[in-house]
C-alpha cells in the first residue's frame, strides 16, 4: 500500500529526514547566510506541491534533489540581475589537488575532535576560502562539485539531478575541480614578503 507523503504527519517526518541535505547543499550553492532558511522552505514548499504527480520514477532523495538545485538556480538568476557573476580563474594546476581541497573539508565532528584552537581557526579559515571559490565557479560547475563530493552522488544520480548527460557532468566535474584549484592555492597563498627599500648614503659635499 502507498504511503500518502503529502499527509501531515508524513511530510513532517520527511522533512525531518531530509532537512540537514536540504540546508547543507544549499549552503553551498548560494554561500552560507539567513537566505538558506528562506530557500530551504521554498524548497520543501515545492516538494509538497510536487509529491502528488510522484510516481517514484527515481528515488524521493534524487527528486528533491532536483528541487533544491531548481531552487539554487533561481536564486543565482536573481542574483545576476544585482551584480555579474565572479569570472572563474583560469587553471594552472592539477585537478588532484582540487579533490583533496573539496574531499577533506573542516567541519566533521569526528575530525573537529580535541583539535587545538589554532587547528580550529585553521578549518574555519580553509572552510571560508573553499566557500568564496565555489561561488565563483560556474552554475553547473558549482551543482556537480557539490552534489558528488558533499552529497556522495553518483554520476548517475547528478544526471538526473541536474537532468543533463553523464559526459556533461564528467566535464563539469573535471572543469569545477581544476578551478577550484587555482582559486584555493590563489587565495590560501601566503602574501609576498614586503621588499625593504634601501637608501643610499648621500654624497658628502666636495
Amino acid at each position: 500500500m502507498r504511503v500518502d507523503l503529502t499527509s501531515p504527519q508524513a511530510f513532517e517526518a520527511l522533512v525531518r529526514e531530509h532537512q540537514s541535505m536540504v540546508f547543507r547543499t544549499l549552503s553551498r550553492m548560494t554561500g552560507a547566510g539567513p537566505h538558506v532558511e528562506d530557500l530551504a522552505q521554498e524548497a520543501f514548499l515545492r516538494l509538497y506541491r510536487a509529491l502528488p504527480e510522484f510516481r517514484g520514477d527515481s528515488a524521493l532523495t534524487t527528486y528533491l534533489y532536483r528541487i533544491v538545485v531548481n531552487v539554487a538556480q533561481d536564486e543565482w538568476k536573481r542574483r545576476r540581475r544585482d551584480r555579474e557573476l565572479i569570472a572563474a580563474a583560469p587553471s594552472a594546476f592539477e585537478e588532484d589537488e582540487a579533490i583533496e581541497w573539496i574531499e577533506n573539508l573542516p567541519g566533521d565532528s569526528l575530525r573537529n575532535h580535541a583539535r587545538t584552537p589554532e587547528q580550529l581557526l585553521s578549518d574555519v579559515e580553509l572552510q571560508d576560502a573553499v566557500d568564496a571559490a565555489l561561488l565563483s565557479l560556474s552554475e553547473p560547475e558549482r551543482a556537480v562539485l557539490v552534489l558528488y563530493h558533499q552529497e556522495d552522488c553518483s554520476y548517475e544520480a547528478i544526471s538526473a539531478a541536474l537532468e543533463m548527460p553523464i559526459n556533461t557532468v564528467r566535464t563539469h566535474l573535471h572543469r569545477g575541480r581544476k578551478r577550484m584549484s587555482a582559486l584555493l592555492r590563489a587565495q590560501m597563498a601566503p602574501p609576498p614578503p614586503a621588499t625593504s627599500v634601501r637608501y643610499s648614503q648621500p654624497l658628502e659635499a666636495q
